[in-house]
C-alpha cells in the first residue's frame, strides 16, 4: 500500500514520540541552547522559529529563558508532546502543525533553528532530493527578518556513503543519486510497514542550497548532537552543523567560505 509522501514522516514520528525523549541524542539540550544563544546572538524577547521541533525540546528550553518561540512539527503527536512539555515547564510556545514544506509567516523571525534533521532531508517516498530541502530552506528563509541568523543540523553526507557499500545500493537500503538512505518501518498502529527515506548532505551543496534561498553560510562545523562545536566536520560523524544569516543582496561568491580556509 503505498501512502501520500508527506505522510510517511508524520506516520513515524507519531508512532514514536513517546518513546522519542529516551533516545540518547535528547540530553544535552542546556548546553545545546547555550550554543545557540551564543551563535545566533539571541537577546531576551526574540523571536525564534524552530523547524522541525519535534517533542519541543529545543522551544521550551528557549521560551524558559525569555525567547518567544515557535514551533512547526508535521507529527500530531509529537506536538502532543511538546504542548505537555511546555506545561509542566511553564512556559508558552506557540504550536503549529504543518509540512515544513508549506509552511510560511513572512518576516516574523529574529533567529531559526532546524535541528536533528528536524525535517530537512526527511524525503517522503515521491518527494525530489534537490526540491524538498530547498523548499524548506526557502521558507525558512522567508520566514526570518532581514539579518536574522540560523542554525541547522543535517545529515552528513560523508559518513552515510562510508557506511553503506555497493551490495546496499543494489538492495535499494541506499540512493547514491539521492544520497538517500532507505529503510522500512513496522508500526504497531499501522496495518503495513512505512518505507522511509532520510537525505544526507556535503558541505559545498549546503552553501549552495543556502545561498539560493538567500541565506549567506558563514560556517560549517561538526554538528553531531551531543557533541557540538567550532570544529572541522568528522567524515564519520552523524550530522553536520551550518550557521547563516539572512542577507538582502545576493551572493556574488557563495562558495568564499571555503576559499577562507
Amino acid at each position: 500500500m503505498t501512502r501520500d509522501s508527506r505522510t510517511e514522516w508524520a506516520d513515524f514520528f507519531n508512532g514514536h514520540a513517546p518513546e522519542y525523549e529516551k533516545n540518547c541524542f535528547t540530553k544535552n539540550t542546556f548546553a545545546e541552547v547555550d550554543f545557540l544563544e551564543n551563535e545566533l546572538d539571541l537577546e531576551s524577547g526574540m523571536a525564534v522559529l524552530d523547524m522541525g521541533c519535534g517533542t519541543g525540546r529545543h522551544a521550551v528550553e528557549l521560551a524558559r529563558r525569555g525567547y518567544r518561540v515557535t514551533g512547526i512539527d508535521v507529527s500530531t503527536r509529537m506536538l502532543d508532546e511538546a504542548r505537555r512539555h511546555a506545561a509542566r515547564e511553564g512556559v508558552d510556545v506557540t504550536w503549529i502543525e504543518s509540512d515544513a514544506q508549506d509552511f510560511s509567516l513572512p518576516n516574523q523571525f529574529d533567529a531559526a533553528i532546524c535541528l536533528c534533521e528536524g525535517a530537512f532531508g526527511l524525503l517522503g517516498s515521491s518527494d525530489d532530493p534537490i526540491g524538498q530541502p530547498q523548499a524548506i530552506i526557502r521558507n525558512v528563509a522567508e520566514s526570518m527578518k532581514n539579518a536574522a541568523r540560523c542554525l541547522f543540523t543535517v545529515l552528513n553526507a560523508y559518513a552515510l556513503s562510508r557506511k553503506h557499500s555497493q551490495a546496499s545500493v543494489q538492495q535499494r537500503l541506499f540512493d547514491p543519486l539521492a544520497l538517500a538512505e532507505c529503510s522500512e518501518y513496522e508500526m504497531p498502529d499501522l496495518r503495513d510497514s512505512v518505507r522511509l527515506r532520510e537525505r544526507a548532505f556535503v558541505p559545498t551543496e549546503l552553501v549552495l542550497l543556502f545561498g539560493l534561498a538567500g541565506i549567506e553560510v558563514s560556517n560549517i562545523w561538526g554538528g553531531t548532537a551531543g557533541n557540538w562545536g567550532k570544529r572541522p566536520v568528522d567524515l564519520d560523524e552523524i550530522e553536520i552543523m551550518v550557521v547563516g544569516s539572512k542577507t538582502a543582496e545576493s551572493l556574488r561568491a557563495p562558495y568564499a567560505l571555503f576559499a577562507r580556509r
